[in-house]
């Protein structure tokens, strides 16, 4: 029998949904989960959206141009200079989620085996994406007892070798809700135009900026446009995740017409989620507004509420909707899987992702839990319960 590549051997597991099976049996018992394991918000899309989808009107549903429709990435173009980004639509390729930005923007920049920095801990899929471009993730480690903060540029510098071709980062961030400062991003500017660096920054979050902290893009760091890549997504701005329409920004014009060859190769992204997408950047402030108003509501109870529990720790993120708890336990992986197989309270129990997955370096996040709090303040609330009544009876709890 033929035997599978090495790719897709290393090709590392979502840590994120590998917990499924486990809350599928869960649920044939009757027992009703609070899932906190992914970000799926239960928002309501855009009526603009949605409607522009029902009106649409197609004898024959063609491919788009390769790079996305003309009209949508000049629409766009507005949108970005609402937050002082200022390009035009040559230099956006639109992609089929922000998954494939980041795929192509990989295969694009690196070589195989060259290497990108990424502060951990970090958005799981990165690791995927990167073994399927070949390319070597090396982490910087952040630490939870400074809310996730950029480590210190020198803990950069030592990672740097010949092979180090770029620095990832995702700001807000998922799985930590860390909102990253201009000083920050000015020494992240530094060291890339020091080394030559691309610098490709995940800001897919950036309408979920809270307590009057300031987004900034990398798109706003001078001195460094050829080295940077914008790295976008729908999913979470109008709560359509299942769209799949990102995309990929840079003024990089050798990268770009690079990139182009890979999203011919694919063709196009998805017609349907172009339009929709379009008909959204309609949304009024108002729609914006009120979701963000619920999330920092959501955040505020969710990081009092698990505060509370004897032996956890959780800091407040600033962005996003995710915060990484540490708890008194021995290991994350065997207590989420526990709390599907064996646990329930009053009949329900809570579904988390371990914090493990989220992490390069062997060993770390053994005692951390992501949270998505992507759910009503009713529900978040039972879910913090059966958190705590939980750790009463864990048998791996530690002190």
């Amino acid at each position: 029998m033929p035997h599978i590549s090495n790719k897709a051997i290393y090709m590392p597991s979502s840590p994120i949904r590998k917990l499924v099976p486990f809350a599928e049996d869960a649920k044939k018992r009757g027992t009703k989960i609070y899932h906190l394991n992914i970000g799926q918000p239960d928002i309501e899309t855009p009526e603009s959206f949605l409607n522009a989808v029902k009106k649409a009107d197609f004898k024959v549903l063609e491919y788009s141009h390769s790079a996305g429709n003309e009209s949508y990435r000049k629409k766009l173009c507005d949108y970005y200079k609402g937050y002082d980004i200022n390009i035009n639509a040559s230099e956006i390729i639109i992609t089929c989620g922000g998954s494939e930005a980041i795929e192509i923007t990989m295969k694009t920049c690196f070589n195989a085996d060259d290497e990108v920095i990424i502060p951990e801990p970090f958005y799981a899929n990165y690791n995927g994406f990167a073994t399927a471009a070949d390319v070597t993730v090396i982490p910087v480690r952040s630490f939870i007892e400074t809310g996730f903060a950029l480590p210190p540029i020198s803990e950069f510098e030592k990672l740097i070798t010949p092979k180090t071709k770029g620095i990832m980062i995702c700001n807000p961030g998922n799985p930590t809700g860390y909102l990253y400062t201009k000083e920050e991003l000015l020494a992240l500017r530094d060291l890339v135009k020091k080394h030559d660096l691309f610098l490709l920054s995940d800001e897919v979050y950036r309408e979920f900026c809270y307590d009057g902290k300031e987004y900034v893009s990398v798109m706003h760091l001078e001195g460094i446009e050829n080295n940077v890549i914008l790295l976008d997504s729908i999913s979470k701005r109008y709560s359509a995740c299942g769209a799949r329409i990102g995309a990929m920004i840079s003024k990089n014009k050798e990268v770009m017409a690079a990139a182009m060859k890979f999203a011919q190769a694919r063709l196009s992204p998805p017609s349907y989620g172009q339009i929709g997408a379009e008909a959204a950047l309609d949304t009024p402030q108002s729609y914006f507004d009120g979701v963000k108003t619920e999330y920092i509501a959501r955040r505020d109870f969710v990081i009092e509420e698990i505060n509370k529990i004897d032996g956890v720790f959780c800091p407040k993120p600033s962005g996003a909707f995710y915060c990484i708890a540490r708890l008194p336990i021995d290991n994350a992986d065997k207590f989420c899987q526990w709390l599907l197989e064996e646990f329930s309270f009053n009949g329900q129990t809570v579904m988390m992702a371990p914090a493990t997955g989220f992490y390069s370096t062997p060993g770390a996040g053994i005692n951390e839990v992501r949270l998505a709090y992507v759910l009503n303040k009713e529900d978040l609330k039972n879910a913090i319960i059966c958190l705590k009544e939980a750790l009463k009876v864990y048998p791996g709890k530690t002190n």
